[in-house]
């Protein structure tokens, strides 16, 4: 059964959806843009949210043009008993922007997944040394950006 959505959520979808207003308070400025208030836009994107209607909402993060031009993708194995410790430790690190737990599989036995920003040559290495110190975990593979690739937001009605 196909969605029906009123004008006024097609608008505030076309509005929300690729890139939001580069602004203080960028639902405010959707909001205003559609003649509603802020709140029946935060109200519509989270009631899909809620009924899995679109799974994710959030920023993409263009590191490069952040000025973290030095990245790393760390694949980590971590006792499943440890996950929600060692989970604790790495998300409150500034320097990782992602923290996830991912299935394994007989080929590749990595569970957990830290994405390492750095603003200078070696600043990765140096924060995945402080990690294994932390946890006394030392059993990763780190996979490190050659170059950032073109990143798109789902767009929902033109």
């Amino acid at each position: 059964m196909a969605i029906q959505f009123s004008e006024t959520e097609e608008r505030i979808l076309a509005l929300a959806g690729g890139n939001l207003p580069d602004t203080e308070q960028p639902f405010k400025t959707i909001a205003d843009a559609v003649g509603v208030d802020e709140d029946t836009v935060i109200g519509l994107i989270r009631d899909l949210k809620e009924r899995k209607i679109i799974r994710r909402f959030g920023a993409t993060l263009r590191h490069q043009k952040a000025g973290y031009s030095h990245n790393a993708m760390v694949a980590w194995r971590v006792p499943v008993e440890r996950s929600e410790e060692v989970g604790a430790i790495f998300s409150a690190r500034p320097e990782i922007s992602h923290c996830y737990i991912r299935r394994t599989y007989p080929e590749w036995t990595y569970n957990f997944y830290t994405m390492i920003h750095g603003e200078r040559p070696g600043q990765t290495d140096e924060v995945v040394a402080e990690l294994e110190e932390a946890v006394g975990i030392d059993d990763h593979c780190t996979l490190k950006s050659l170059k950032e690739l073109k990143k798109t937001s789902m767009v929902y009605f033109k």
